[in-house]
């Protein structure tokens, strides 16, 4: 039975959703996974959020760890068992402030991890919140923010936001013939709608240039998730 590795909150979660060509994500595609479509497209996230109460084996807190940034580029992916589709998520690298959380995840868990400086600022403005997540590259600071409704609505099931959210697998690349999976287990988020948004991203840079072409256009679809507090279980081996 899987334990708890990490608890955690995670809050204000920015989606910036891209549609991917096949071609690009399946050299990536961890053994015994496929992609997952949403109408037709592999979507890929650029994902920022914040790490808040983090606790290791959901009881021990880190000292100067419990809270920090998060940035990452993540695909969907699903998983065929005896009970029906495990609906999970690839990161192809995720972005942390913090060199310790870089070398536990890569260690433990094989996450292509990152560490670069990182900041954030929140403000709320009548009935607008803006949130606003930043990483350095090499001297240049990059960043994805969002100007949103106050007011959120309930997740529609079936839909866009539904399928880019609720993927509760995590799913890592170990190998030709061996895959991590790990759940990740938190509530259903609300959405709140984004007005503007702005997003200034080094793909070629950060992930290497056959990604860059498709983030060239404007996303597909951006939205704002208010996030919930997280548990994360321990892995196990796809076989």
């Amino acid at each position: 039975m899987a334990t708890t590795f990490l608890s955690a909150e995670w809050r204000n979660l920015i989606f910036a959703n891209y549609a991917l060509n096949r071609s690009v994500l399946e050299p990536l595609v961890p053994y015994g996974t496929e992609l997952d479509e949403f109408n037709g497209i592999c979507y890929g996230s650029l994902v920022g959020f914040y790490f808040q109460r983090v606790k290791l084996l959901g009881r021990i807190p880190v000292p100067f760890h419990t809270e920090f940034e998060e940035f990452n580029l993540r695909f969907y992916v699903r998983r065929k068992t005896e009970t029906g589709w495990k609906r999970g998520v690839v990161f192809v690298k995720e972005i942390v402030p913090k060199l310790a959380i870089s070398l536990v995840a890569n260690t433990l868990y094989g996450e292509p991890y990152a560490t670069h400086p990182m900041r954030h600022r929140w403000e709320t403005d009548g009935q607008t919140q803006h949130i606003r997540y930043e990483w350095e590259v090499g001297s240049t600071w990059n960043h994805i923010e969002v100007n949103a409704d106050q007011q959120g609505h309930p997740l529609v099931a079936d839909g866009e936001e539904a399928f880019i959210t609720e993927h509760y697998w995590g799913y890592t690349r170990r190998g030709v013939h061996r895959t991590s999976e790990y759940e990740v287990v938190h509530p259903t988020w609300s959405i709140f709608p984004v007005n503007t948004y702005d997003v200034h991203c080094d793909i070629e840079q950060l992930y290497g240039r056959q990604f860059a072409p498709f983030f060239e256009q404007p996303p597909r679809s951006i939205f704002l998730a208010d996030g919930s507090a997280v548990t994360i279980k321990s892995g196990a081996a796809v076989v």
